[in-house]
């Protein structure tokens, strides 16, 4: 079981652990559009069937094109890869060096694709109590200590908080005086793409930026992910990535959620509400606060009464997942992380959380 622990979305084997089929699972632990795949997914996928039969587009020309339309930069400056993770684990094969920093709590697969490599992965921790800020002054004192790579996540997971982009330009400075490079990881900054510094580092090398097309437009299925970077580091990425690693459903699935300007702005909208909804019902349970987020998602710090651990156990009878993030670095016992839903789904997790607390839960509350 402690596998589990370590990533959300792990539905399918929580379901065979618990024997039960995964459709009775609401998860909560995985932070994947609620709305579901964009409408005109399912139809290009069937219609395009017969395209199985061929060897896919290794240059996954079609949505790469798409994706240089979307962000304004040419297609020599974006990779298609299988998933951003496929990515990650690229990087510390191509890039020199051998110590790399982690602004944490992050995603765990920063410090394992390190250390596969045989990097140093060294962390610079944010505190809850200033609600994870960042100090620059204490940031350029680790780079200035010698560092070949900084991982780092804009809006951040698992906190959602966001760093503006001039700070990010800042970073980056700090980054080119020590000779750093710069890993941003923007998975979830489809929410807020005016901070994006996919520009700036499109332009001015020194870095790349990975962003993920599993979350945002639900298809973690399919895998999909790319890079945005100069030429010089989108080819050497295509250079060393595996051959055929974007299969023919994720590129097809990545083009047809592209073309979709309109599910696009209603999951920024339906989210941004929901998001904002089920904040103020987790804030009204005793011994709960939310941390604010500026993605789908939100970490939540208890600060009496049972520990994450005890939650998540006490919810999965109910069927419902959260993510315990006591594994993550800089977080323990008193912190989990939930999705953001839909409406029905956000007031089941409410009501399933205050009868685990002890407390009516929101739709007694209501008489309904």
């Amino acid at each position: 079981m402690r596998e589990m622990l370590d990533h959300g979305g792990s539905v399918f084997a929580l379901a065979r652990s618990l024997g039960i089929p995964p459709e009775e699972l609401l998860d909560f632990s995985a932070n994947i559009n609620p709305l579901g795949p964009a409408p005109g997914v399912r139809d290009a996928l069937c219609s395009s069937f017969h395209r199985l039969t061929h060897y896919p587009d290794r240059e996954s020309y079609e949505l790469r094109r798409a994706l240089a339309g979307l962000h304004g930069v040419d297609m020599a400056n974006i990779v298609a890869a299988n998933g951003s993770t496929e990515l990650i684990y690229l990087l510390p094969r191509l890039l020199p060096g051998r110590k790399g920093l982690i602004v944490a709590p992050a995603f765990s697969e920063y410090g394992r694709a390190l250390e596969r490599e045989g990097w140093e992965a060294d962390h610079l921790v944010l505190s809850p109590a200033d609600g994870f800020a960042l100090s620059l002054e204490k940031l350029a004192a680790r780079l200035a200590d010698g560092c070949d790579l900084l991982f780092l996540c804009n809006p951040a997971n698992p906190t959602g908080a966001i760093l503006p982009l001039p700070m990010i330009e800042e970073i980056h400075r700090l980054c080119r005086d020590t000779g750093t490079f710069l890993v941003l990881d923007e998975a979830f900054m489809d929410f807020r793409e005016e901070e994006s510094a996919k520009g700036m580092l499109c332009e001015r090398g020194g870095g790349i930026v990975l962003r993920s097309m599993t979350k945002f437009y639900a298809i973690p299925g399919l895998r999909l992910g790319y890079a945005l970077a100069s030429a010089e580091i989108i080819g050497g990425c295509s250079e060393r990535l595996e051959p055929w690693s974007v299969n023919t459903a994720a590129q097809i699935a990545g083009v047809a959620s592209l073309a979709d300007a309109g599910y696009r702005e209603r999951t920024i909208r339906s989210v941004t509400a929901e998001r904002d909804a089920l904040a103020a019902g987790l804030a009204a349970l005793p011994g709960l606060a939310p941390f604010p987020s500026a993605a789908n998602y939100l970490l939540v710090e208890i600060h009496s009464g049972a520990g994450a651990a005890e939650l998540r156990s006490a919810l999965l009878p109910k069927g419902i997942i959260i993510r315990d993030c006591s594994n993550y670095e800089g977080l323990d016992e008193r912190f989990f992380r939930v999705a953001v839903r839909a409406r029905e789904e956000n007031r089941r997790l409410l009501t399933a959380l205050a009868e685990a607390l002890g407390e009516p839960g929101p739709l007694s509350q209501n008489g309904e």
